[in-house]
């Protein structure tokens, strides 16, 4: 199955959200639909950023990167319930690289 990852700036919490909930809202909603291999939070630069890498079911190529960028859409929309975010970013592996889509 191929692999894609997810990632995110967080640039502040919604009132009456606690920090733990960004990524759990961010792997439930990628969740709902694929196979999460891993999170991760890093700070760039002093933004926090997260990213979700998932797997989607192996099949026409073009089809494996339209669900990605849905799984994508779909962080994107769930983590804006509970922080305010910046742009998403999806890209996929590679040869051993990340190739933005």
């Amino acid at each position: 199955m191929p692999s894609f990852r997810a990632t995110i700036q967080i640039t502040g919490l919604r009132p009456g959200h606690a920090p733990a909930e960004v990524m759990d809202m961010a792997v439930a909603a990628v969740a709902a639909a694929h196979v999460v291999e891993a999170n991760q939070l890093d700070i760039v630069a002093g933004v926090p950023r997260i990213t979700v890498r998932f797997m989607v079911e192996a099949s026409e190529f073009d089809a494996e990167n339209l669900l990605a960028r849905k799984a994508a859409a779909a962080m994107e929309h769930g983590v804006n319930t509970v922080a305010t975010t910046g742009a998403v970013r999806t890209a996929r592996r590679s040869a051993g690289k990340w190739l933005p889509l």
